[in-house]
């Protein structure tokens, strides 16, 4: 048992003396861009952020092979940027296989009724839209539309 302490307590001093040794430097750079940071004008911090800056500052500041890098720079580093494509546009013609297609019309045609219908007051009190498309999506497709 009392070798376990004595172990442990070994073990948190090397730990002590290690991270004592590693930080001034860079707590003395943090400080340091600490100050540019306030001694800039609002124009020049204009689109920067205090911590984003702090860490670049420190970074340039910092010999290259003892940089310390955040979670965020060492992902940026190593998983490539995201393929992004735009999103399809529903405006258009209506796309996907002829079914598709054809249901996609007759929800347009019938959502343009249903407008007009309702502006014009003929629409029976208390149908809502569910209702009113399934009859006329049968009466479309009777149509051959």
């Amino acid at each position: 048992m009392n070798i376990r302490v004595v172990v442990t307590a070994c073990s948190a001093a090397v730990i002590g003396l290690a991270i004592s040794f590693s930080t001034p430097a860079l707590a003395q750079d943090a400080k340091a861009c600490g100050k540019q940071w306030s001694e800039m004008t609002k124009d020049q911090k204009k689109g920067l952020k205090k911590k984003d800056f702090i860490a670049d500052c420190v970074a340039k500041a910092a010999p290259a092979d003892t940089t310390k890098q955040t979670k965020k720079e060492k992902a940026a580093k190593t998983t490539p940027a995201p393929v992004t494509t735009p999103a399809p546009v529903t405006t258009g013609s209506p796309t996907g296989k002829p079914g598709r297609q054809a249901m996609i019309a007759r929800e347009r045609a019938c959502g343009k009724e249903w407008r007009e219908n309702k502006a014009a007051g003929k629409i029976p009190a208390g149908q809502k839209w569910p209702q009113y498309w399934s009859e006329c999506d049968k009466r479309m497709k009777a149509q051959g539309m």
